[in-house]
């Protein structure tokens, strides 16, 4: 049933095309009732406006807080127009029905995100009468169409321009669904910033408030669908928060797991790093002053796996650094015999416009890579209360997010050989790779540069020897991390045979005291983190 608009109600925080839109709601003879600033900006704008204070018989109160909860507006909104006893206790109140209402909510969001924001500052950006009258335009969207965003105006002039001034009930009961979504989304995060500010840190009630940002071709399979949704509140530097710059194919669900993978580990470095993972686990990593070299040296670390890999850095890409990526692509591509050797996404805080185009150029793969631009990396800026999901079927389980890197105050050194400097830097890098690799994980490091890495493995053993085939004979000198303790000394005995130097774990076996002896045996140098990282 289409509904023909002869009244509307409209009252915005956000302004942006409102005016445009009532303009063309009033040339389509609509009535315009309307509060506050809003109908300050419409009467400005030369549209004829009814005051809120004209239909309810009442002004506007207590600093605005009350000036839509009233039965004229919200028995206006409910009113069954085929319901006798409605219709009467309409008629009997002279209540007039609204057809229409445009309303988008205080900015409680962006309040919040403001440095210094008080309690007093949050709770007046609590918006009640604009999600009252979502929901009761909701509830009686048989009759009347609710207008939430912007992006809906042309949505809705459209259809009214095409079947004289009316709405369709598809149209209608669409733009409701979508207003009971913003509702409550609107209500998790005043939860969560209540929660936050209680240092409730698992309330007894979690709504996590997402919203869309594209749909994808499919997700880890092809029978399966996907989308990808993003946390409108986090402000912290992410995928989530990247840029997918024009040109190369569309992104898919496993590249954008990849990616966010590839660059959590580039953003624990400082120093000019970069990251290349496959398939949630990262392939190659290294740290020099020159990122051009750590690129080379991550790429080179395992340029099998790196085929169809993502790329992750935490500097410019710049013309030099575009042409030693496209270079290192080419020329191990020969030497492999890939004749369509590609990154998947090459994600970092900026791109040049010429490094774009040495991109894009490269015959084969070029025109196929995924490029995010995230802005600038703020370590300060990480959001520590944000939730690690996991899903199970029929629930969810919570955590925070493992934050602990590495952490000089805390280590532990139980061994007669200690680490020499070079080695406490590279055990360091080893320690964060881990901490991103699937457990059970063992990382080797040598000269800044991983060169073995055993990952996702039932035992560590197994891990340990994935990761000293790998290294070959770079093993010797090299440095050893393990994501959690050693319940016996085999992993330290290999460790030996392949000419691992120091080695960084948590400790706290029950027989630390063998694994210990092991490594004296040996004069291999051992840290305990006190910590583990597992990675499931």
């Amino acid at each position: 049933m289409d509904v023909k608009i002869k009244t509307a109600l409209i009252s915005v925080s956000d302004k942006s095309g409102v005016v445009e839109f009532a303009k063309k709601l009033s040339s389509m003879g609509v009535k315009i009732i309307s509060t506050g600033g809003t109908a300050k900006k419409l009467s400005e704008s030369g549209l004829d406006v009814v005051g809120i204070e004209s239909v309810t018989g009442f002004p506007e109160m207590m600093n605005g807080r009350v000036k839509t909860l009233h039965p004229k507006i919200h028995g206006a909104l409910l009113g069954l127009r085929d319901n006798a006893e409605h219709k009467a206790a309409m008629k009997e109140h002279s209540i007039e029905p609204i057809d229409l209402v445009c309303v988008n909510l205080y900015p409680f969001e962006e309040t919040i995100a403001k440095p210094g924001c008080t309690l007093e500052e949050a709770i007046e950006n609590i918006d009640i009468g604009g999600p009252s009258m979502l929901r009761s335009a909701s509830k009686n969207n048989k009759f009347v169409t609710v207008v939430t965003q912007a992006d809906q105006y042309d949505r809705v002039i459209e259809e009214m321009e095409k079947n004289n001034g009316a709405v369709s009930a598809e149209l209608r009961s669409d733009l409701a669904r979508i207003a009971f979504g913003l509702t409550a989304s609107y209500d998790s995060a005043i939860s969560k910033y209540l929660n936050a500010r209680s240092g409730v840190e698992y309330p007894e009630l979690v709504s996590i408030a997402l919203a869309k940002e594209a749909s994808l071709r499919y997700g880890e399979n092809p029978h399966q669908s996907a989308a990808f949704y993003k946390i409108a509140a986090s402000g912290e530097t992410s995928v989530s928060s990247g840029t997918l710059l024009a040109g190369g194919v569309g992104i898919s669900f496993n590249n954008l797991l990849d990616t966010n993978a590839a660059f959590e580990l580039v953003k624990e470095f400082e120093q000019p790093a970069a990251v290349v993972v496959k398939h949630l686990n990262p392939c190659g990593c290294a740290v020099d002053s020159d990122i051009c070299v750590a690129y080379r040296k991550a790429y080179e670390g395992d340029v099998v796996s790196a085929f169809g890999s993502i790329v992750a850095l935490n500097r410019k890409v710049d013309v030099e650094l575009a042409q030693t990526i496209m270079e290192s692509y080419s020329r191990f591509g020969k030497v492999l015999g890939a004749s369509g050797f590609f990154a998947e996404v090459i994600i970092a805080p900026e791109f040049e416009k010429e490094a774009i185009e040495i991109i894009r150029t490269l015959k084969s793969w070029g025109d196929r890579v995924r490029l995010i631009e995230t802005g600038p990396i703020d370590r300060a800026g990480i959001d520590a209360s944000e939730y690690d999901v996991r899903c199970l079927v029929g629930g969810m389980l919570l955590q925070k997010r493992d934050l602990a890197g590495w952490e000089p105050d805390v280590l532990t050194f139980p061994t007669k050989t200690k680490a020499t400097k070079d080695q406490l830097e590279d055990l360091r890098i080893a320690w964060l790779i881990a901490k991103h690799t699937k457990s059970n994980t063992i990382v080797l490091v040598k000269n800044k540069k991983a060169i073995g890495v055993g990952a996702g493995q039932m035992n560590r053993v197994e891990s340990g020897l994935i990761a000293f085939k790998q290294a070959g004979e770079a093993a010797k000198d090299c440095v050893m991390a393990s994501d959690a303790f050693f319940p016996f000394p085999d992993n330290v005995v290999n460790a030996a045979k392949a000419g691992v130097a120091a080695i960084v774990q948590p400790g706290g076996s029950k027989k630390d005291d063998e694994v210990i002896a092991a490594a004296n045996e040996n004069g291999i140098a051992m840290v305990f983190t006190g910590k583990r990282h597992f990675k499931h």
